[in-house]
Protein backbone atom coordinates (compact mmCIF):
# COMPACT_ATOMS: atom_id res chain seq x y z
CA UNK A 1 0.00 0.00 0.00
CA UNK A 2 1.30 3.11 -0.74
CA UNK A 3 0.24 6.46 0.81
CA UNK A 4 -0.36 10.03 -1.04
CA UNK A 5 -0.06 11.47 2.22
CA UNK A 6 2.58 12.68 4.52
CA UNK A 7 2.07 10.67 7.28
CA UNK A 8 0.13 7.76 7.06
CA UNK A 9 -2.65 6.86 10.60
CA UNK A 10 -2.94 3.35 11.31
CA UNK A 11 -6.10 3.06 13.65
CA UNK A 12 -5.73 -0.47 15.87
CA UNK A 13 -8.71 0.12 18.08
CA UNK A 14 -11.01 -2.70 17.24
CA UNK A 15 -8.17 -4.76 18.17
CA UNK A 16 -5.45 -3.40 21.06
CA UNK A 17 -8.36 -1.11 21.96
CA UNK A 18 -11.18 -3.91 22.72
CA UNK A 19 -9.03 -6.41 24.44
CA UNK A 20 -8.34 -5.04 27.38
CA UNK A 21 -11.92 -3.88 28.31
CA UNK A 22 -14.52 -5.76 29.99
CA UNK A 23 -17.25 -4.87 26.95
CA UNK A 24 -17.63 -7.55 23.88
CA UNK A 25 -18.68 -5.71 21.10
CA UNK A 26 -21.28 -7.56 18.82
CA UNK A 27 -19.63 -8.00 15.30
CA UNK A 28 -22.37 -5.55 13.95
CA UNK A 29 -20.87 -2.61 16.32
CA UNK A 30 -17.96 -3.39 15.17
CA UNK A 31 -18.10 -3.04 11.68
CA UNK A 32 -20.34 0.46 12.55
CA UNK A 33 -17.22 1.85 13.49
CA UNK A 34 -15.02 0.68 11.33
CA UNK A 35 -16.99 1.63 7.91
CA UNK A 36 -17.46 4.94 9.25
CA UNK A 37 -13.53 5.28 10.59
CA UNK A 38 -12.71 4.37 6.90
CA UNK A 39 -15.02 6.86 5.69
CA UNK A 40 -13.82 9.31 7.49
CA UNK A 41 -10.52 8.62 5.58
CA UNK A 42 -8.39 5.91 7.79
CA UNK A 43 -6.31 3.94 5.21
CA UNK A 44 -5.69 0.94 7.03
CA UNK A 45 -7.32 -0.71 10.22
CA UNK A 46 -6.50 -3.05 12.78
CA UNK A 47 -9.79 -5.09 13.32
CA UNK A 48 -8.75 -7.85 14.95
CA UNK A 49 -6.56 -10.76 16.36
CA UNK A 50 -6.32 -14.29 15.67
CA UNK A 51 -5.83 -15.46 19.17
CA UNK A 52 -8.14 -18.38 20.82
CA UNK A 53 -11.39 -16.96 22.10
CA UNK A 54 -11.04 -17.91 25.24
CA UNK A 55 -8.02 -16.36 25.99
CA UNK A 56 -9.78 -12.81 24.13
CA UNK A 57 -13.15 -13.35 23.65
CA UNK A 58 -13.91 -9.92 22.68
CA UNK A 59 -11.78 -10.82 19.45
CA UNK A 60 -13.22 -14.49 19.16
CA UNK A 61 -15.26 -12.51 15.97
CA UNK A 62 -11.94 -11.39 13.98
CA UNK A 63 -12.32 -13.81 10.78
CA UNK A 64 -16.09 -12.56 10.52
CA UNK A 65 -14.76 -9.00 10.75
CA UNK A 66 -12.46 -9.41 8.32
CA UNK A 67 -14.44 -10.94 5.91
CA UNK A 68 -16.82 -7.96 6.29
CA UNK A 69 -14.25 -5.68 6.28
CA UNK A 70 -11.98 -6.16 3.28
CA UNK A 71 -15.39 -5.18 1.06
CA UNK A 72 -14.65 -1.42 2.26
CA UNK A 73 -12.91 -0.10 -1.05
CA UNK A 74 -9.87 1.47 -0.27
CA UNK A 75 -9.28 -0.18 3.15
CA UNK A 76 -6.06 -1.59 4.18
CA UNK A 77 -7.55 -4.90 6.50
CA UNK A 78 -4.47 -5.44 9.27
CA UNK A 79 -4.61 -8.25 12.47
CA UNK A 80 -2.73 -9.41 14.95
CA UNK A 81 -1.82 -12.85 15.06
CA UNK A 82 1.00 -14.74 17.49
CA UNK A 83 1.84 -17.70 16.21
CA UNK A 84 1.87 -19.93 12.58
CA UNK A 85 -1.93 -21.08 13.52
CA UNK A 86 -2.86 -17.61 14.33
CA UNK A 87 -1.38 -16.49 10.85
CA UNK A 88 -2.88 -19.15 8.69
CA UNK A 89 -6.39 -18.47 10.10
CA UNK A 90 -5.75 -14.93 9.25
CA UNK A 91 -4.52 -15.31 5.45
CA UNK A 92 -7.45 -18.04 5.30
CA UNK A 93 -9.51 -14.93 6.14
CA UNK A 94 -8.03 -12.65 3.70
CA UNK A 95 -6.13 -10.25 5.84
CA UNK A 96 -4.32 -7.74 3.89
CA UNK A 97 -1.44 -7.43 5.98
CA UNK A 98 -0.69 -10.03 9.33
CA UNK A 99 1.37 -8.24 12.06
CA UNK A 100 3.20 -10.87 13.61
CA UNK A 101 3.73 -9.59 17.27
CA UNK A 102 7.17 -10.47 19.58
CA UNK A 103 8.39 -9.10 22.51
CA UNK A 104 12.22 -7.77 22.09
CA UNK A 105 11.67 -8.48 26.38
CA UNK A 106 12.55 -12.17 26.95
CA UNK A 107 10.11 -11.82 30.07
CA UNK A 108 6.98 -10.81 28.52
CA UNK A 109 7.22 -12.86 25.13
CA UNK A 110 7.17 -15.61 27.74
CA UNK A 111 3.99 -14.14 29.71
CA UNK A 112 2.27 -13.69 26.14
CA UNK A 113 2.93 -16.01 24.03
CA UNK A 114 4.89 -18.62 26.30
CA UNK A 115 8.24 -18.96 24.47
CA UNK A 116 11.68 -17.43 23.95
CA UNK A 117 12.56 -14.42 21.81
CA UNK A 118 14.00 -15.93 19.18
CA UNK A 119 11.84 -18.69 18.79
CA UNK A 120 9.39 -16.23 18.15
CA UNK A 121 11.93 -14.89 15.13
CA UNK A 122 11.97 -18.77 14.34
CA UNK A 123 8.29 -19.33 13.99
CA UNK A 124 8.41 -15.83 12.26
CA UNK A 125 9.98 -17.52 9.52
CA UNK A 126 7.64 -20.55 9.09
CA UNK A 127 4.27 -17.86 8.54
CA UNK A 128 6.82 -16.19 5.62
CA UNK A 129 7.22 -19.87 4.63
CA UNK A 130 3.58 -20.79 4.78
CA UNK A 131 2.67 -17.27 2.93
CA UNK A 132 5.13 -18.26 0.03
CA UNK A 133 3.84 -21.92 -0.65
CA UNK A 134 0.14 -20.76 -1.03
CA UNK A 135 0.19 -18.66 -4.41
CA UNK A 136 -3.23 -17.54 -3.05
CA UNK A 137 -1.63 -15.73 -0.62
CA UNK A 138 1.17 -14.11 -1.95
CA UNK A 139 -0.24 -10.39 -2.21
CA UNK A 140 -0.58 -10.53 1.82
CA UNK A 141 2.02 -8.55 3.49
CA UNK A 142 3.64 -9.70 6.52
CA UNK A 143 5.08 -7.27 9.06
CA UNK A 144 7.27 -8.39 12.16
CA UNK A 145 6.30 -6.48 15.22
CA UNK A 146 8.25 -5.88 18.35
CA UNK A 147 6.46 -5.51 21.15
CA UNK A 148 8.30 -3.67 24.41
CA UNK A 149 10.81 -2.10 22.59
CA UNK A 150 10.85 0.58 24.67
CA UNK A 151 11.04 -0.92 28.38
CA UNK A 152 9.31 -3.64 30.04
CA UNK A 153 7.00 -4.42 33.36
CA UNK A 154 8.89 -7.44 33.92
CA UNK A 155 12.40 -6.55 33.51
CA UNK A 156 12.54 -3.00 33.07
CA UNK A 157 15.32 -1.41 30.65
CA UNK A 158 15.55 -2.98 27.21
CA UNK A 159 18.50 -2.07 24.85
CA UNK A 160 18.81 -1.19 21.69
CA UNK A 161 21.07 -3.40 20.72
CA UNK A 162 18.52 -6.11 21.58
CA UNK A 163 15.93 -3.99 19.49
CA UNK A 164 18.16 -4.14 16.50
CA UNK A 165 18.81 -7.72 16.83
CA UNK A 166 15.27 -8.97 16.64
CA UNK A 167 14.64 -6.29 13.39
CA UNK A 168 17.23 -8.09 11.38
CA UNK A 169 16.29 -11.27 12.42
CA UNK A 170 12.78 -10.59 11.13
CA UNK A 171 14.49 -8.89 8.25
CA UNK A 172 16.28 -12.23 7.74
CA UNK A 173 13.66 -14.12 7.63
CA UNK A 174 11.61 -11.94 5.13
CA UNK A 175 9.72 -9.27 7.45
CA UNK A 176 8.42 -6.64 4.67
CA UNK A 177 7.58 -3.87 7.14
CA UNK A 178 8.57 -3.62 10.88
CA UNK A 179 6.32 -2.52 13.51
CA UNK A 180 8.47 -0.80 16.69
CA UNK A 181 6.28 -0.89 19.99
CA UNK A 182 6.17 0.94 23.56
CA UNK A 183 3.62 -1.37 24.77
CA UNK A 184 3.99 -0.40 27.91
CA UNK A 185 4.54 3.26 27.73
CA UNK A 186 8.23 3.65 29.16
CA UNK A 187 9.73 5.36 25.97
CA UNK A 188 10.74 9.23 26.10
CA UNK A 189 11.45 11.80 23.16
CA UNK A 190 15.25 11.16 23.41
CA UNK A 191 14.71 7.43 23.68
CA UNK A 192 12.54 7.62 20.61
CA UNK A 193 15.07 9.89 18.68
CA UNK A 194 17.68 7.18 19.55
CA UNK A 195 16.27 4.36 19.12
CA UNK A 196 14.82 5.01 15.33
CA UNK A 197 18.05 6.76 14.06
CA UNK A 198 19.78 3.71 15.38
CA UNK A 199 17.10 1.44 13.68
CA UNK A 200 17.25 3.19 10.31
CA UNK A 201 21.39 3.62 10.10
CA UNK A 202 21.47 -0.84 10.85
CA UNK A 203 18.22 -1.63 8.15
CA UNK A 204 18.41 1.31 5.81
CA UNK A 205 15.29 3.92 4.84
CA UNK A 206 13.77 1.12 1.96
CA UNK A 207 11.93 -0.70 4.63
CA UNK A 208 8.21 0.63 6.29
CA UNK A 209 8.37 1.55 9.79
CA UNK A 210 5.42 2.11 12.12
CA UNK A 211 5.55 3.43 15.62
CA UNK A 212 3.28 2.58 18.40
CA UNK A 213 2.87 4.59 21.26
CA UNK A 214 1.08 4.32 24.66
CA UNK A 215 0.20 7.82 26.55
CA UNK A 216 0.90 6.06 30.10
CA UNK A 217 2.71 8.99 31.71
CA UNK A 218 1.66 11.47 29.52
CA UNK A 219 4.41 11.21 26.61
CA UNK A 220 2.90 9.38 23.65
CA UNK A 221 2.71 12.97 21.52
CA UNK A 222 6.16 14.11 22.18
CA UNK A 223 7.14 10.63 21.75
CA UNK A 224 5.29 11.08 18.19
CA UNK A 225 6.96 14.28 17.41
CA UNK A 226 10.20 12.84 18.28
CA UNK A 227 9.64 9.65 15.93
CA UNK A 228 9.13 12.24 13.06
CA UNK A 229 11.99 13.75 13.81
CA UNK A 230 13.78 10.66 13.16
CA UNK A 231 11.95 9.51 9.61
CA UNK A 232 8.84 7.84 11.00
CA UNK A 233 5.91 8.36 8.62
CA UNK A 234 3.35 5.73 10.00
CA UNK A 235 1.86 6.12 13.45
CA UNK A 236 -0.90 3.40 15.08
CA UNK A 237 -3.14 4.98 17.38
CA UNK A 238 -6.84 4.12 18.90
CA UNK A 239 -10.01 6.30 18.75
CA UNK A 240 -10.66 7.52 22.47
CA UNK A 241 -7.68 6.45 23.60
CA UNK A 242 -8.51 2.94 24.65
CA UNK A 243 -6.21 -0.11 24.73
CA UNK A 244 -3.85 -1.48 26.63
CA UNK A 245 -1.90 -5.10 27.08
CA UNK A 246 -3.66 -7.48 29.06
CA UNK A 247 -0.34 -9.38 29.83
CA UNK A 248 1.86 -6.16 30.92
CA UNK A 249 0.76 -4.70 33.91
CA UNK A 250 0.74 -0.99 34.51
CA UNK A 251 0.59 -0.54 30.42
CA UNK A 252 -2.61 2.37 30.28
CA UNK A 253 -4.08 3.58 26.98
CA UNK A 254 -2.89 4.20 23.38
CA UNK A 255 -2.13 7.66 21.82
CA UNK A 256 -5.94 8.80 20.67
CA UNK A 257 -6.35 8.81 17.09
CA UNK A 258 -8.53 12.02 16.89
CA UNK A 259 -5.68 14.20 19.09
CA UNK A 260 -2.69 12.52 16.62
CA UNK A 261 -4.65 13.19 13.34
CA UNK A 262 -4.64 17.17 14.83
CA UNK A 263 -1.75 17.43 16.10
CA UNK A 264 -0.35 16.27 12.30
CA UNK A 265 -2.43 18.77 10.78
CA UNK A 266 -1.50 21.37 12.90
CA UNK A 267 2.31 20.96 12.12
CA UNK A 268 1.05 21.39 8.10
CA UNK A 269 1.57 17.16 7.38
CA UNK A 270 -1.47 16.05 5.76
CA UNK A 271 -3.05 12.78 6.74
CA UNK A 272 -6.23 12.84 5.04
CA UNK A 273 -8.44 11.59 7.71
CA UNK A 274 -11.29 14.13 8.23
CA UNK A 275 -11.63 15.09 12.02
CA UNK A 276 -15.22 15.29 12.30
CA UNK A 277 -15.55 12.35 10.87
CA UNK A 278 -13.37 10.65 13.24
CA UNK A 279 -15.77 12.20 15.74
CA UNK A 280 -18.80 10.75 14.02
CA UNK A 281 -16.79 7.64 14.45
CA UNK A 282 -15.96 8.49 18.25
CA UNK A 283 -19.63 8.48 18.89
CA UNK A 284 -20.65 5.13 17.08
CA UNK A 285 -17.98 3.50 19.06
CA UNK A 286 -18.91 5.02 22.65
CA UNK A 287 -22.46 3.96 22.21
CA UNK A 288 -21.25 0.36 22.66
CA UNK A 289 -18.90 0.97 25.62
CA UNK A 290 -21.13 0.49 27.84
CA UNK A 291 -19.64 3.15 30.24
CA UNK A 292 -15.73 2.16 29.71
CA UNK A 293 -13.72 5.36 30.21
CA UNK A 294 -12.54 7.03 26.95
CA UNK A 295 -9.67 9.34 26.77
CA UNK A 296 -8.84 12.65 24.32
CA UNK A 297 -8.54 16.67 24.87
CA UNK A 298 -9.17 17.40 20.65
CA UNK A 299 -12.90 15.87 21.38
CA UNK A 300 -13.61 18.23 24.42
CA UNK A 301 -11.91 21.56 22.94
CA UNK A 302 -12.56 21.30 18.98
CA UNK A 303 -11.06 23.30 16.66
CA UNK A 304 -9.05 25.95 16.83
CA UNK A 305 -10.43 29.07 15.68
CA UNK A 306 -8.51 29.52 12.06
CA UNK A 307 -7.63 25.56 12.03
CA UNK A 308 -7.26 24.66 8.43
CA UNK A 309 -6.46 21.40 7.10
CA UNK A 310 -3.25 21.01 4.68
CA UNK A 311 -4.71 19.52 1.11
CA UNK A 312 -3.23 16.65 -0.14
CA UNK A 313 -0.46 17.09 -2.86
CA UNK A 314 -0.82 14.27 -5.47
Amino acid sequence: MTNKYDVLVSEVGPRDGLQSINTVFSTKGKMQWIKREAEAGVAKIQVGSFVPPKLLPQLADTADVVNQSIQIHGLNVAALVPNLKGAENGMAAGTHQIGVVMSVSEAHNQANVRCSTQQSIDQFAKIIAFRNAHLEYKDIVISGGMATAFGCTISGKVPICDVLRVAEGLLKRGAQRLNVADTVGYADPKQVRNLFTELYRAIGDDIPVSAHFHDTRGLGLANVFAALDAGVREFEACLGGLGGCPYAPGASGNIVTEDLVFMLEAMGLSTGVNLDGLLETREIMERHLNGEPTHGTFAKAGRPKGFVIKPAIF
